[in-house]
């Protein structure tokens, strides 16, 4: 996700960009389809949707209730979870205070369902009859989403119309229960198995759609004047994500037979280097990691308060990113697409699995490639200089730091304790890990762990188990990291 940059200066913290957070499975997954079909209306900011699915029961057992996130409600005016911290809000909320929201008007093949959760962040379907455990039931959902004024995931930004995480979700499991997660503005609190989408989403004549998969013009069901549609079929995703808007401009080549994209306002003033960037940064993570299995890659400079977010096949890149930090929010967010998009994990509750890695991965990728400006051993004296300055201030702010790295979201004090472990410290982990087993070991490990949970979300036990097997006792170092009792 997000790559936040912080400093330290006399004991306190100082935030100095808002542009910088940043067996193999069959793919389709559990063989979940949802087919969405959409219209955008600009001058209300509204998103009015019908949305067909066929969902498994993801459960142990039989149910009567199937629940799903709510995630536009976090957007919505008296919120408890802010999707944006007072930190960046100033930086989110470009025209002030603006608010959003989801109404969901029916769901047909239902017998009931109500909005609920602890923050008006779950939907509660009632089933006609008990669902048992693997079996399918078709919904038909009926929704509009009213986008708020903010440069984030989901919204109006400032240069383009951000459409992700905006429509019902089915909750992950843990436990053998639906996980009722609540929106976090710490780290990505997005968990989800593989699904196949089927999307028409009409727009503005005057707008471009621009998607990580290949989006082709058809028919509106019901024609309206102004008005074009466009066909996205995308198989073997966690999510989907979109991006509207006037004056972007369009650069396109080719990583091996991957088409690689990327759109940018006119004001980029080196759209060349950003593209061949992408490229670059995808030949690698293939070398390194594994096929990149998706057609092609799409990277879209947006309003985002963040550095960067990813999706499957797309990353969002924030217009206020200088041209001195492209390189890393790109290869960060390049290396999600393994990290997260092939690979799942829990990134609610063991944030260090996917961000850690990704981070990790832009120090290896950065090494290889010195035009860029940062050397593989000066990303990781970077980051354990970050860390080591957040242990010193929060061990003298409240007496102790917690350096525990499986927590959830909501259990970190906002973005510097977020950012300073599940990256800074997951950087130094894999780097120590790496020097102690090898590079034939270490990479021969990473992708086994990418051949063996392609398509599936893995914990994290999977990923030191992968390890383990390369390099006996190497899961004693994880443990030592994870539950904090390292000495950095």
């Amino acid at each position: 996700m997000k790559r936040i940059f912080f400093c330290i200066a006399a004991g306190a913290m100082m935030a100095i960009s808002v542009a910088g957070l940043a067996a193999c499975g069959k793919k389709g997954g559990k063989g979940d389809s949802i087919t969405i079909d959409a219209i955008y209306r600009a001058e209300t900011r509204t998103l009015t949707a019908t949305m067909e699915a066929e969902i498994a029961n993801p459960l142990p057992m039989s149910t009567k209730e199937l629940k799903f996130q709510l995630w536009p409600n976090a957007f919505r005016e008296g919120a408890k979870y802010a999707p944006v911290s007072e930190l960046f809000a100033n930086a989110a909320y470009y025209n002030g205070k603006s608010y959003g929201g989801i109404t969901i008007s029916e769901v047909d093949g239902a017998e009931s369902f109500s909005v609920c959760g602890e923050d008006e962040n779950i939907l509660s379907v009632g089933l006609k009859k008990e669902l048992g455990a693997g079996k399918r039931a078709h919904l038909s959902f009926k929704f509009e989403v009213q986008l708020a004024e903010i440069n984030h995931r989901l919204g109006v930004s400032e240069c383009g119309v951000n459409l992700a995480n905006f429509y019902p979700v089915l909750c992950a499991v843990e436990n053998g229960e639906f996980a009722e997660h609540i929106y976090s503005s710490n780290g990505d609190p997005f968990v989800s198995e593989i699904t196949d989408f089927d999307v028409t989403l009409a727009i503005p004549e005057s707008y471009t759609l621009i998607s990580g998969f290949a989006a082709e013009e058809v028919e509106m069901k019901t024609p309206e004047d102004g008005f074009k549609a466009y066909h996205v079929r995308e198989e073997g995703v966690r999510d989907i994500a979109y991006v509207l808007g006037e004056g972007f401009e369009c650069s396109k080549d080719a990583a091996g037979d991957k088409e690689v994209v990327y759109y940018h306002p006119a004001a980029d003033t080196d759209p060349a280097r950003t593209l061949q960037l992408a490229k670059e940064c995808l030949s690698f993570y293939e070398e390194k990691f594994g096929e990149y299995e998706y057609p092609r890659y799409c990277v879209v400079m947006t309003g985002f308060v963040y550095g960067g977010m990813e999706f499957p096949a797309l990353s969002m890149i924030s217009s206020d990113l200088r041209q001195n930090e492209i390189p890393a929010v790109v290869a960060h967010e390049t290396a999600h697409q393994w990290w997260y998009a092939m690979i799942g994990s829990d990134s609610y509750n063991c944030a260090w699995q996917d961000e850690g890695l990704a981070e990790f991965s832009s120090a290896l990728f950065l090494g290889e490639y010195p035009e860029y400006g940062t050397s593989y051993r000066d990303f990781i004296t970077s980051s354990e200089q970050a860390y080591r300055a957040f242990f010193s201030v929060f061990s003298q702010v409240n007496k102790e730091a917690d350096t525990t790295m499986n927590r959830p979201l909501t259990a970190y004090s906002g973005d510097y304790e977020y950012r300073s472990i599940a990256y800074d410290k997951g950087v130094i982990l894999f780097d120590r890990v790496r020097e102690v087993m090898g590079e034939r070991k270490f990479f021969g490990a990473l992708k086994a762990y990418v051949r063996e949970y392609r398509w599936e979300i893995a914990d994290w036990q999977d990923l030191t188990a992968c390890f383990e097997r390369y390099s006996g006792g190497i899961d004693d170092l994880f443990a030592s990291f994870i539950q904090g009792r390292c000495v950095i």
